[in-house]
């Protein structure tokens, strides 16, 4: 089979919304092969660190596995430095041989600061806006970022917001799914 006719891989979205002293981050289950849903449940959202840091993927499955447990060891070697760890994971990622050639995009977060990872090296805090900041990733996070920014300055609740967002983002990417992970840190 030439490689053009090879499915691609589709999924997810992974959203992010902190309020207040709140941060969650939501992701579907849904993976997709080209036109086939393969996986209905896939659990794209985890916490880390013993707990004190959450982060959510898309990308490929098992290239975020590895970024996995490459953010794991670096907030080993940094602990409660969240930014330092993913700083170095970037230069890793960016630079290593094996590493630069995942493809996966990940959102990190613990009680302080939120990060927005890439493997071109980014490690970006999104920007607040209006009380609150929203970042999103994956095939669906234009639209769940789109629905989330216009939630963050209404009375709901980071969490509220991420289940709602999500939901329209469902309704309109078909490489998204209504099957939630949400983790919150932080405040809640």
């Amino acid at each position: 089979m030439p490689h053009s006719d090879v499915p691609t891989m589709h999924a997810t979205t992974i959203l992010l919304v902190k309020k207040g002293g709140t941060t969650v981050i939501g992701g579907d289950g849904q993976v997709s092969l080209g036109q086939t849903i393969m996986k209905a449940n896939a659990k794209k959202v985890r916490r880390l660190a013993k707990g004190s840091v959450v982060a959510g993927f898309a990308g490929a499955t098992a290239d975020a596995f590895t970024l996995f447990e490459r953010l794991e060891g670096k907030l080993e070697q940094f602990p409660g430095q969240l930014m330092r760890a993913c700083v170095e994971l970037a230069k890793d990622w960016r630079t290593d041989r094996y590493l630069r050639r995942l493809e996966a995009m990940m959102l990190v977060a613990d009680a302080k600061v939120a990060l927005v990872l890439t493997g071109t090296g980014d490690v970006l805090e999104p920007e607040i806006q209006d009380g609150g900041c929203v970042a999103a990733i994956g095939s669906g996070g234009n639209y769940a970022l789109s629905a989330a920014r216009a939630l963050i300055d209404t009375e709901l609740d980071p969490e509220a917001i991420v289940r709602k967002a999500m939901k329209i983002a469902s309704e309109i990417c078909v490489y998204t799914n209504d099957n939630l992970v949400i983790e919150t840190i932080g405040d809640a």
